[in-house]
């Protein structure tokens, strides 16, 4: 059995609490190459690990609270933990990243694939502690409570697991350029969708409003307006409307104009395709004339910072309240379709989602009038009289 590396100075709180508190920690050489560093602070300690020459915090030490082996940490339990670190990629000599670097390489990632950096600044928004803390390092029960956190600052459910996806896939991103990181079932598990994130709550609007919102966003910038105008007609997301090119539009028909939707990037399968739109005659011509003097590839919608918030004091002004957000447009073009009998298969592809999720989150607009009247000319009428005549007797039926 191997011999477990003593320190006198540092093992115990009684010795640690004797030390001078100072900037540079003391150290323990716990195998080859690899330091336990305690840093003295007037409150509570730090460990952290020293290797190849970089330094890397990760837990308090247990000089005044019992250890709880993650986030407070015994000298036996920062000395494993240190030794997993510093080991977990032998030959590697550059620092583990940190949550708050791979929250940035994930922003980076975004741009360069035209995605939205927002999802990135609002995980960041978020992060607290959990900023400082090695990824290799983080555990199922951090991240789990990380995320009840959320909730607990008055976050819905829903809102802390679109957070929630966007931080597993910062860190998915950071554990595929970083092999020491093997701790990805921490936050597969840890992350997990909440079982009342499923529950729909969306918002479905009534064709005048729609009508009034996009007429309020025309109000506040032409191009403001145009972008909602795209939201609220063809139903897609707004980064597929972002990733919309001049030549996607396609008005060689003036009676039936359409889009080149470019399919989301959702899902494992990173395939963009295309899918026909039709739009009206009326937001062809506006998009035609966005599109004077740009080339055939060049963007057709310029991105506008701050989406969400320009669209709630124009949803106030109707007298909306805040759970209308520009998503609702999408929740209401869906609801549209299915009202008006679109089969729920057309509606799927249309807006770029799967027949599960459409029956799963619109059932109460597909069990709606077409339906209806459909179901309706089969039920029986037992109040009308029947003759004996056309009565046929069990026994007669079976044989």
């Amino acid at each position: 059995m191997a011999r477990r590396t003593r320190s006198a100075s540092l093992e115990n709180r009684t010795q640690r609490l004797k030390l001078a508190a100072r900037k540079k920690p003391y150290t323990a050489l716990i195998a080859p190459g690899i330091f336990l560093a305690y840093r003295r602070n007037a409150g509570p300690g730090t460990w952290s690990v020293k290797c190849n020459g970089w330094l890397k915090r990760f837990a308090l030490a247990d000089d005044h609270e019992d250890a709880n082996s993650e986030t407070l940490m015994s000298y036996w339990q920062a000395l494993e933990h240190a030794k997993r670190l510093a080991r977990a990629g032998e030959g590697n000599s550059e620092q583990p990243i940190s949550v708050a670097e791979a929250i940035d390489a994930y922003e980076a990632d975004l741009a360069t694939r035209d995605g939205s950096k927002y999802n990135a600044t609002l995980v960041r928004r978020h992060l607290g502690t959990l900023a400082s803390k090695a990824v290799a390092l983080l555990t199922e029960r951090e991240l789990r409570d990380w995320r009840a956190g959320l909730i607990k600052k008055g976050l819905k459910p829903s809102s802390a697991d679109r957070i929630a996806r966007s931080f597993k896939a910062a860190l998915a991103l950071a554990a595929s350029n970083d092999k020491r990181i093997t701790s990805v079932a921490a936050w597969k598990n840890g992350l997990k969708k909440l079982p009342d994130s499923e529950v729909a709550r969306n918002v479905i609007l009534t064709d005048e409003t729609v009508n009034a919102l996009v007429a309020g966003a025309y109000d506040e910038s032409p191009d403001y307006g145009l972008l909602i105008d795209i939201l609220a007609v063809t139903g897609a997301r707004e980064s597929q409307v972002l990733r919309l090119r001049v030549d996607d539009l396609q008005n060689r028909n003036p009676v039936a104009p359409r889009l080149m939707m470019p399919t989301s990037r959702k899902g494992r399968s990173r395939k963009v395709e295309y899918r026909p739109l039709p739009i009206s005659p009326r937001l062809a011509k506006l998009l035609r004339q966005q599109a004077k003097g740009r080339a055939a590839h060049d963007r057709l919608i310029d991105r506008i910072p701050k989406l969400s918030g320009r669209f709630h004091p124009i949803a106030k002004r109707l007298g909306l309240g805040p759970e209308v957000t520009p998503y609702a447009l999408r929740h209401s073009s869906i609801a549209r379709q299915l009202l008006k009998g679109v089969p729920t298969r057309i509606v799927a592809a249309h807006h770029d989602t799967s027949v599960a999720m459409i029956e799963r989150n619109y059932s109460r607009c597909i069990i709606g009038d077409p339906s209806e009247a459909l179901t309706r000319a089969t039920l029986l009428d037992f109040a009308a009289s029947a003759s004996s005549a056309d009565v046929i007797p069990l026994e007669r039926l079976a044989s």
